[in-house]
């Protein structure tokens, strides 16, 4: 007979990163269950003004910049963000989605700098293309972390 360990919420902790970006709704920035450390969506915001690095506006609200350069470095910096508030490294990441609203314009360029951030550490990962998504921001990153006991 198999014996299974069984999680629910109550013995999950959730984690809030007071020097990431706010959530946009109703979410924690992780929640660790057991060694395992899930981040919730984690886009390119920045913390401190809430707006989307290298994406400028004009006052009739179109787009006058986009730099989706600044966009992947800032994502990655806030994942490295809430892993570190949430007691992670950057080499614990062991799976990471990652969600572009253009994948042919964006994709080769998001590549080359993943290529920078993960020299050493090569978690899963997998690329999607959407349509859009809550705020106006090119790129989200959903990651999980395996962290020692």
């Amino acid at each position: 007979m198999v014996h299974h360990k069984t999680y629910n919420v109550a013995t999950s902790e959730k984690i809030d990163a007071p020097n990431a970006p706010r959530p946009v709704g109703l979410y924690p920035h992780a929640r660790r269950a057991g060694n395992l450390l899930f981040l919730s969506g984690i886009g390119p915001r920045d913390p401190q003004t809430d707006s989307v690095p290298g994406l400028q506006r004009s006052p009739a609200g179109n787009y006058t910049s986009f730099d989706f350069e600044a966009q992947v470095h800032a994502v990655f910096q806030n994942v490295r963000t809430v892993l570190e508030a949430s007691g992670a490294r950057w080499d614990d990441l062991v799976d990471v989605t990652v969600f572009l609203t253009d994948m042919e314009r964006d994709f080769h360029t998001f590549n080359r700098i993943y290529a920078e951030y993960f020299k050493d550490n090569l978690p899963c990962r997998t690329t999607v293309g959407i349509d859009r998504l809550p705020t106006p921001i090119a790129i989200e990153l959903k990651c999980i972390a395996l962290i020692p006991s």
